[in-house]
């Protein structure tokens, strides 16, 4: 069994995100990003577009141009912030809300997928090692 850590949480990464993105554009005809932004507008309607990056640890200009598509495509709108003119809320449309809709679902069954053969204590293991990580770096 192959023990260098860095080398295989690449790996993995890159794998399960090629996957996830296909899939992601498969069943919603938008990238992963894109989701993430439906999500956030889901739980945070009408929040500004620092607020998305910030959320997202994304930077600004990132965001503007997933924004972009996604307005161009009728998943969200732009309406005036009525604290400051300067800026833009970002409010999901019908279309928006009824795909951020299903991405529960589809998040649900990715981490089925991904603990499936595994028992509860194995998960539990990885769940604290990725925790660890987290907090370590």
């Amino acid at each position: 069994m192959d023990r260098r850590l860095f080398l295989l949480l690449n790996r993995a990464q890159h794998r399960v995100f090629r996957h996830v993105e296909r899939l992601s554009d498969e069943q919603f005809g938008a990238s992963v990003s894109q989701l993430g932004v439906l999500l956030v507008l889901a739980n945070n309607p009408a929040a500004r577009l620092t607020e998305v990056a910030r959320e997202l640890g994304l930077k600004k200009p990132a965001v503007t141009g997933l924004v972009n598509r996604m307005e161009a495509a009728g998943l969200i709108a732009r309406e005036p912030c009525p604290e400051d003119g300067r800026v833009s809320r970002l409010l999901l449309t019908e279309q928006g809300r009824a795909r951020a809709a299903m991405i529960p679902p589809f998040i649900t069954e990715l981490n089925e997928q991904m603990m499936a053969g595994f028992s509860d204590d194995e998960i539990d293991v990885v769940l604290k090692f990725l925790n660890a990580l987290l907090t370590r770096f």
